[in-house]
């Protein structure tokens, strides 16, 4: 086995001293759960009799009590093209279960929210606290108590966060992520990326803008970019969570099918009377939350990540902050370059070599923690090898020696980049992250005056009037959870790619955040303390030099100190209503800051 990065190893002792408190209440929960919790041993003769009263063929299975059964926690819609697989998963998962002699129940349905369809649009505002109501309605499957192991059918932006954070708090039950894979590659992203900078400097129209996109989203299947979804199933594969292999592989082929075949076998295995019992609580450990941040980092995954890694960890016991992304950023070398960070696609870096080769090479490397509990194998070793069928039966095979792209996917011996390109930026502005990995180096370093904007609609109504066509560091505040609910920015993606190509220095400084799909442009986001909670972001004018320098960790503004002391903030904007956004006044009012995962449902929970 290869020797640990001292980088790795020292962080990861780090997380554990500090959460040592945290993660023991957190184990002997879960412990007393599956000893004296809810479960269907004891639920009485009415309790049960609801439980298996409309489940068909399996209700005498159920009813003995002899057979596993398996919670499906579904978040399947036909409108978010990467769920719309999922519609006939569970009848087919019950036919899996009884292959078995297992039985298998959809245990509950969470929402799904789609931030390609809410992007720009007042429903953002709900997008980062659906992570945390998908939570709540984990809890809600899982509280019934009639599951021996849970297979959770997610994929997208703030579901698979959600679903892991409530189904640790019933982290005794085993637990596997069933995936359902990226729709195949359309329209090359760079041509739609074209499209979009043309209409929005006014040479296209609506019409042409329409078909690029349609052309690039245009069946069934995960967005092929390497955005949160994506960056989502890398992560459950470095820590051990899918079938391995599972990640990017199509909807409705034959290997797709037999992996989710394998899912549920394998969790009749693993379950709680199975002879192989993992429980989720056990397999996300200090390791696996650092193998998430390491997995993050080598491939130059989603900047949201900085805000749901600690909100997952936060539900196993498990404290990771800014500084630690920073440390191993600083260890961990870029080695896949995927769009935007590149030119090919999820599609295209799988048939590189994928999850199988990345994995290998950073256990190889002594950057990832192999010893973690996995929901399959070994170890995670396991997870250095590629699905394939041989015979119509799924096996694995070793992940090709040699990368078959050598522009989407690197060796660790020879990366894109000696570090993984996630930054944390501090100063008198407060702490941000500063994702490199998109980013011309020659661009890391942005000192130009401001302009401030309180709405990321303001900023591009100044756009279209010519108003920022100078060196600017735009500047989007009273984005934070507590001002109005942390939306992704990404409408502003375009127009300052625009700026920065005619020449311009361009920088973008929020308390909010962009799409994990981040680009070209430098940008300081989840800028904390928010401007709503007395952040220093509330006293920028317009005029105010800050300098943005990932080279160096500084964010600053090179404001006379008496001056900046003696400065008011800008008062906060009243709170949004309509579009639903006024029902989440209270996770509104109670989100913490964004570096322990903007959540007041943890916060109020005291986790």
């Amino acid at each position: 086995m290869s020797k640990l990065h001292v980088t790795v190893k020292a962080v990861t002792a780090r997380i554990i001293e500090r959460s040592k408190p945290g993660r023991q209440a957190y184990l002997d929960l879960i412990a007393t759960q599956r000893d004296a919790g809810v479960n269907r041993p004891i639920l009485s003769c009415g309790n049960l009799a609801h439980g298996f009263a409309a489940s068909g063929e399996d209700k005498a299975a159920i009813r003995d009590g002899k057979a596993m059964n398996i919670g499906i926690i579904s978040a399947y819609n036909d409108m978010l093209s990467a769920h719309q697989p999922y519609g006939r998963y569970p009848e087919q998962m019950k036919i899996f279960a009884r292959e078995v002699g297992a039985t298998a129940q959809v245990a509950g349905s969470t929402p799904a929210m789609c931030d390609g369809v809410t992007q720009g649009q007042d429903s953002m505002e709900l997008s980062l606290f659906s992570r945390d109501v998908i939570a709540m309605a984990t809890a809600v499957g899982l509280s019934h108590g009639m599951f021996e192991s849970v297979a959770m059918l997610g994929i997208c932006d703030k579901i698979v966060p959600g679903l892991l954070m409530g189904a640790l708090r019933f982290g005794h039950l085993p637990t596997i992520l069933v995936p359902a894979g990226p729709m195949p590659s359309g329209l090359a992203n760079k041509e739609k990326q074209r499209v979009r900078q043309l209409y929005a400097e006014g040479k296209v129209g609506r019409a042409q803008l329409l078909e690029a996109e349609a052309a690039s989203y245009h069946s069934a299947g995960t967005c092929t970019f390497y955005g949160t979804a994506n960056s989502n199933q890398m992560m459950m594969e470095v820590m051990g969570l899918h079938i391995p292999g599972s990640a990017f592989i199509n909807p409705g082929t034959k290997l797709r099918t037999e992996l989710t075949r394998a899912a549920v076998h394998r969790l009749s295995e693993i379950g709680w009377d199975g002879d192989d019992y993992r429980p989720l609580g056990l397999c996300v450990d200090e390791k696996a939350i650092v193998n998430a941040c390491v997995g993050l980092l080598a491939t130059g995954g989603s900047t949201n990540h900085a805000l749901h890694i600690p909100a997952i960890a936060r539900a196993a016991g498990i404290i990771i902050d800014w500084e630690d992304f920073d440390q191993l950023s600083s260890a961990v070398p870029l080695i896949a370059r995927v769009y935007p960070n590149g030119s090919g696609d999820v599609n295209h870096f799988h048939a590189a070599g994928g999850m199988g080769y990345v994995i290998r090479e950073l256990i190889d490397a002594g950057l990832l923690h192999r010893d973690i509990m996995t929901v399959a194998g070994k170890d995670l070793a396991d997870y250095g090898r590629e699905p394939m069928l041989e015979n119509d039966q799924l096996v694995w095979r070793d992940s090709p020696a040699v990368t078959a792209d050598d522009t989407l996917l690197r060796p660790p011996s020879a990366p894109f980049s000696p570090d993984g390109g996630m930054r944390l930026v501090t100063g008198n502005l407060g702490r941000a992250t500063f994702k490199t990995s998109a980013v011309d180096p020659a661009r890391w370093t942005i000192e130009a005056p401001v302009r401030v904007f309180h709405d990321q609609n303001d900023a591009l109504a100044a756009f279209k009037a010519g108003e920022l066509d100078r060196d600017v560091i735009v500047v989007i505040r009273f984005q934070g959870p507590v001002a109005n609910g942390m939306p992704e920015l990404h409408k502003l993606t375009p127009s300052l790619g625009v700026l920065q190509d005619k020449g311009f220095n361009v920088a973008l400084v929020t308390d909010g955040r962009m799409s994990g799909a981040s680009g070209k442009v430098p940008a300081a986001i989840h800028l904390s303390p928010e401007g709503a909670r007395g952040g220093s972001i509330a006293k920028l004018q317009d005029g105010d030099i800050v300098r943005l320098c990932a080279n160096t960790g500084a964010l600053s503004v090179l404001v006379d100190a008496d001056i900046w002391a003696s400065r008011a903030p800008a008062p906060t904007p009243a709170r949004h209503i309509g579009t639903g956004r006024e029902l989440f006044a209270l996770m509104q009012a109670g989100a913490d800051e964004a570096e322990k995962g903007g959540s007041a449902m943890l916060a109020v929970a005291g986790l």
